[in-house]
């Protein structure tokens, strides 16, 4: 019992960790590369490196986890992002850092598949969405410290990067005391072909789609918030300092609230849950739009975003583990992984389009477009089964 409590308060700071070099990177590019003259569809497109590399990676995850165990492919992820993040001060050219953000993907997926399967596989189905809610909770610890590194920029532009590379060094580290462990896996249900794995991912598809769409939605948000809004915020008047304190207020909001929701949603249904917070998210973005010229406002905004839909990432997985049988959760947890990077592709590419071509719309109405699609799609899946017994 101690051993696993060891192990599992180790992948809560992998996932920490993992999140601040994230939370960091995107708002820090942006602006380094906004200031460098780089235009805003050119920006949002290189930002899409990072989900590329999560996208490239996903479909070879599954089997080294079966034939080597979660440890190695954790060690490994880490160990890429690590070098990756001391590379960037090394050489500023558009090319470079692409591949690198490419490389920061790969190693963040096989980071977050990782401890992500090891936690949902392992966590007690009464308390589920608690323990889930800890690992998204650690995630957007992370995420909300992230952005304030970008005021070291005015020490040192590579300090930043130093700073986060010896941060995600010291927990890495850690990792190294930890046991590894297998997968559980049904010996019939063992698969070794591609056609196999492309039915399994099938199979998981057709249950629990409607599980996707809050990972979705959250990696549109997150990737669009960070990305993209720093570039908007600059051309509407506000500051780099106030930027960096107000893109946190999403990933802080979202501390006060993963925990419960994750509780409440163990009581009352993961489906009822996501419905409300997406509507009163929606809410929130509508009234940014509005009130975007007011510093106070967007503080206030983002984190209420925060606190009803920074949660969207761990309650999909939450819905996700209570609708497929153990031998699909694997496969399930990587397409989760493909719905959040696919969101996160198509954020800060299309809000870089929206800004250029829609300079009098505000970014915002097109967060509250999306997540209101979003709502219709649940709405109208109104028989999907809430859980799965096992």
């Amino acid at each position: 019992m101690i051993f696993n409590r060891f192990r599992f308060w180790i992948l809560i700071l992998l996932v920490m960790i993992s999140g601040l070099s994230q939370g960091m990177l995107m708002p820090l590019l942006a602006i380094i590369l906004e200031q460098g003259g780089v235009s805003s569809s050119v920006n949002g497109l290189h930002a899409t490196g990072l989900y590329i590399g999560v996208l490239l990676a996903s479909p070879f995850m599954e089997k080294p986890m079966q034939k080597y165990g979660f440890k190695p492919i954790i060690l490994i992820g880490g160990l890429l992002v690590i070098i990756s993040l001391l590379l960037f001060p090394l050489w500023e050219a558009l090319w470079f850092w692409f591949i690198l953000r490419v490389v920061i993907g790969i190693g963040d997926n096989m980071l977050h598949f990782g401890t992500q399967t090891w936690i949902t596989t392992t966590a007690d189905k009464s308390t589920r969405g608690r323990s889930i809610s800890l690992y998204g909770m650690s995630f957007g610890l992370g995420f909300a410290i992230g952005p304030l590194f970008t005021r070291l920029l005015e020490v040192n532009e590579a300090l930043p990067f130093i700073a986060s590379a010896l941060l995600s060094t010291l927990v890495w580290s850690l990792m190294l005391f930890v046991r590894n462990k297998f997968p559980d896996t049904d010996v019939s249900s063992v698969e070794t072909s591609k056609e196999s794995s492309l039915k399994r991912f099938i199979q998981t598809t057709k249950i629990a789609w409607i599980a996707l769409l809050p990972p979705f939605a959250y990696g549109f948000l997150e990737a669009t918030l960070h990305a993209t809004f720093p570039i908007y915020g600059l051309r509407i008047g506000h500051d780099v300092d106030m930027l960096s304190l107000i893109i946190p207020c999403f990933a802080g909001g979202s501390l006060l609230s993963q925990l419960p929701l994750g509780i409440l949603s163990d009581k009352i249904g993961r489906r009822r849950i996501l419905l409300v917070i997406m509507a009163l998210g929606l809410v929130c973005f509508i009234g940014a739009a509005f009130l975007e010229a007011s510093v106070a406002a967007l503080f206030i905004l983002f984190t209420l975003a925060g606190i009803f839909v920074g949660s969207l990432y761990s309650l999909g997985i939450s819905y996700m583990t209570d609708l497929l049988p153990p031998n699909l959760l694997p496969a399930g947890n990587l397409l989760c992984s493909i719905a959040f990077s696919i969101g996160s592709l198509g954020g800060p590419y299309f809000g870089g389009l929206f800004i250029d071509f829609l300079p009098g719309v505000s970014f915002f109405i097109m967060i509250a477009v999306v997540l209101a699609f979003i709502v219709g799609a649940m709405l109208l899946k109104r028989n999907t089964v809430e859980a799965v017994s096992r």
